[in-house]
């Protein structure tokens, strides 16, 4: 080919394509399909993919009626078509000309097969959820802040319940970093607050867009979490294994905001109803109770001559009672003087001075003594010490030997050369470090001394 030649854009793609599809005019590829939409056109279009790679394929609506079952995101299939460029836009894809099925996916399997696995601990059990605050006052959302469902979440819930308050924790909902940061967000949350709601949302998408809401990471979070979880992700019929975890689940976002917040407007109406119902109540309880007063007032009017010779009578008897109380306290206060001229005669103050001295003498003592015994411990422990360093296995290290072990899980100690043979890896111990090393060659023969 001319270098020279300058190609148009259009040039360029007719040519790849010829190249394309005369060097694959038939091919097989198996993989597994994702992100599968189906515009009004009719035709399939989605992405096979496995571990590494992916490329875009097209099922045109006049092949899809040789399919033996509908596709779904997740599902592993074996393509049979044709690979082409299409022009316009400059991308390779497949042309699926049938479609062999080969089950439900490696995402799907591994769906079924950590629900099955949680639900056998008990983490789905009705039992653990905890019950939704029916007037939350803090709600903190795990999600994105860049998706369009935090914001209809958000603008639901000021509508619903102005007052609240409400925390965004933005986390990735998607990709191979999203369920550290999802777990972890949760922990944090559970850390900082008390009083707290914990809404996970996310919107829609295929199930590996989801996937990270399938993570156990996530699954165990969440189970762990102090404060309820409302799991709000995807659309109404996305399930996730948070769904089954959470305390509540809710069909989208925006159904979150309506489940968990009341409606400010309806709970002023009720208050208004309950007040007015209040206030009637009030007004008849009030309007019975003046009519008990007005007959017990005209009871009592009868009664008040026996209540004044009542009082004359209990005047008397306070007097009498006073008279007798000072009598009684004179009586007393005299008993009490004659006792503390006693107790002064056997005062036990100068017992205590002399014991006092006595005990400041014996500390003294025991002082010494305690002394005495921590200089002689000392002592021992000293020589003790230069002993054991005399035969510590460190002090040899340090002389310029080391200690040879097996590199092998039991890690035993050589001493004769027939414990190991040539290939096997050893570990040598130093004074500072350690050497892993291959033996070469083993024998009889005494090690060779250094010049």
């Amino acid at each position: 080919m001319d270098s020279s030649r300058i190609f148009t854009v259009t040039e360029i793609n007719a040519s790849i394509r010829g190249l394309l599809e005369s060097r694959f005019p038939f091919v097989s590829v198996a993989g597994e399909i994702s992100n599968l939409r189906q515009p009004m056109s009719g035709h399939l279009y989605f992405t096979l993919k496995d571990e590494q790679s992916q490329i875009k394929a097209v099922l045109f609506k006049i092949q899809q009626r040789y399919l033996s079952d509908s596709l779904a995101d997740g599902q592993a299939v074996v393509c049979r078509g044709r690979i082409s460029v299409y022009e316009p836009r400059g991308d390779y894809q497949l042309i699926v000309e049938a479609i062999d099925f080969q089950g439900a996916g490696a995402l799907r399997l591994e769906f079924d097969r950590l629900k099955k696995k949680l639900a056998a601990e008990g983490l789905f059990d009705q039992s653990r959820k905890k019950p939704i605050p029916p007037f939350p006052r803090h709600v903190v959302v795990i999600t994105s802040p860049r998706g369009a469902a935090v914001h209809d979440f958000i603008r639901i819930a000021r509508r619903r319940s102005p007052t609240v308050e409400i925390s965004v924790y933005p986390v990735s909902v998607q990709g191979g970093q999203a369920p550290g940061e999802i777990a972890d967000g949760v922990a944090l949350v559970n850390s900082h607050f008390f009083d707290s709601v914990i809404v996970l949302c996310r919107g829609g998408g295929s199930l590996e867009d989801l996937w990270a809401f399938n993570e156990e990471r996530v699954a165990r979070a969440i189970a762990a979490s102090r404060l309820p979880a409302v799991s709000a992700v995807g659309h109404e019929t996305d399930f996730t294994i948070a769904d089954f975890v959470a305390d509540l689940r809710a069909p989208t976002p925006s159904a979150a905001a309506e489940l968990i917040l009341p409606d400010a407007g309806i709970l002023k109406s009720q208050v208004h109803q309950l007040r007015m119902r209040l206030l009637r109540k009030m007004t008849v309880l009030l309007d019975i109770a003046d009519h008990r007063i007005a007959i017990n007032v005209h009871r009592l009017g009868t009664m008040q001559r026996q209540l004044d010779q009542r009082a004359l009578q209990i005047d008397h008897a306070a007097a009498y009672l006073e008279q007798g109380l000072r009598a009684a306290l004179a009586h007393n206060r005299a008993a009490l003087n004659g006792i503390e001229q006693r107790l002064r005669l056997h005062s036990p103050v100068a017992r205590l001075q002399l014991q006092r001295q006595k005990l400041t003498d014996l500390c003294r003592r025991l002082l010494i003594a305690e002394k005495s015994a921590i200089d002689s411990r000392g002592d021992a422990l000293a020589r003790a010490a230069g002993l054991l360093d005399a035969v510590s296995p460190l002090s040899t290290l340090a002389r310029g030997y080391s200690i040879v072990r097996k590199g092998a899980a039991d890690g035993g100690v050589i001493t004769d050369y027939r414990q190991v043979k040539g290939g096997d890896r050893v570990d040598v111990i130093l004074h500072k470090g350690s050497l892993e090393c291959t033996i070469e060659k083993t024998g009889e023969g005494r090690p060779r001394e250094t010049e």
